[in-house]
C-alpha cells in the first residue's frame, strides 16, 4: 500500500523511535498541523494491567484544568426541583419520563447523562440502549448523584471519564490544538497524574508500558518514561 503525502511528510519530520518530552511533543504536533479544522490532542497510555480482573480495572474521571474545548451536551434525568436545578446549572436537557421515552425511541443527541439515584431503577432498564453508547450513568464516574447542579458544572468545565480497554490501553482527549502549549501540557499532566495514582495494588511489574500523544490527523509521538514520572512529582 502506498503511503499518503501526509504520512511521507511525517516520516521526514519525525524520527521513528524518538522519545519526547510533553513540551516538545505538543509543540511538534501543533507545528505539524496543516488541516483546516481544529484538531484534538489525544493521549494513549498502555498499562501493565489485566482488565479482565476486577481488581485491575482502571476507571475514573479527571477534571482538565483548561477544559476540553468541546461543547458537551448534557442530559439530566431527574424529577421536579432537581431537574430545575440542573437546568439552572447549564444542563442542555433535564427531565424524567419524557426523556426516557425519547431514549427508548432512539434519541441520543447527547454526550453525557447525569441521573439522580431515585431515577436509576427506570433508567437502568435502558441499559441495552445506553450501555453500548457509553452513556449509562455510573456512581464511580460521578454521574449518579443528588447534587446534579455540581455534576453539570464539572462536566461542562472539562471533567472527562476514562476506562481501560481490553488491551490495557486508556485513551483520552486533552483539548484542542488551538489551545496554548501551556494549556495542553497542564491538561496532559493532570491526566497522567490521575492515571498514575490509580495503579491497582494487584498490578505487578511496570505499570505504564508506553505513553503517546497524537493529534486527530497527526503522528503518534512517544513520551519518555522520565517525563511520565515527572508529571507525578509536580503534583
Amino acid at each position: 500500500m502506498k503511503s499518503s503525502k501526509r504520512v511521507k511528510i511525517f516520516r521526514e519530520k519525525f524520527e521513528k523511535n524518538k522519545e519526547y518530552s510533553l513540551t516538545d511533543a505538543i509543540k511538534s504536533l501543533k507545528e505539524a498541523s496543516s488541516v483546516k479544522f481544529d484538531e484534538t490532542l489525544d493521549c494513549a497510555i498502555r498499562l501493565g494491567v489485566d482488565p479482565r480482573h476486577a481488581d485491575q480495572m482502571v476507571r475514573g474521571t479527571v477534571s482538565l484544568p483548561n477544559g476540553t474545548g468541546k461543547e458537551v451536551r448534557v442530559l439530566v434525568i431527574a424529577k421536579g426541583a432537581k431537574a430545575e436545578d440542573a437546568k439552572a446549572a447549564g444542563a442542555d436537557h433535564a427531565g424524567f419520563e419524557d426523556y426516557l421515552e425519547k431514549i427508548k425511541g432512539g434519541w441520543a443527541d447527547i454526550d453525557v447523562i447525569i441521573a439522580t439515584p431515585d431515577t436509576m431503577a427506570e433508567l437502568g432498564k435502558l441499559g441495552r440502549v445506553l450501555g453500548p453508547k457509553g452513556l449509562m450513568p455510573n456512581p464511580k464516574s460521578g454521574t449518579v448523584t443528588n447534587d446534579v447542579a455540581q455534576a453539570v458544572k464539572e462536566v461542562k468545565a472539562g471533567k472527562i471519564e476514562f476506562r481501560v480497554e481490553k488491551a490495557g490501553i486508556v485513551h483520552a482527549s486533552l483539548g484542542k490544538l488551538s489551545f496554548t502549549e501551556q494549556q495542553l501540557e497542564e491538561n496532559a499532566r493532570a491526566f497522567i497524574r490521575t492515571i498514575m495514582k490509580m495503579k491497582p495494588s494487584s498490578a505487578k511489574g511496570q505499570y505504564v508500558r508506553s505513553l503517546y500523544l497524537t493529534s486527530t490527523m497527526g503522528p503518534g509521538l512517544r513520551i519518555s518514561k522520565d517525563e511520565t514520572a515527572s508529571a507525578v512529582k509536580q503534583d
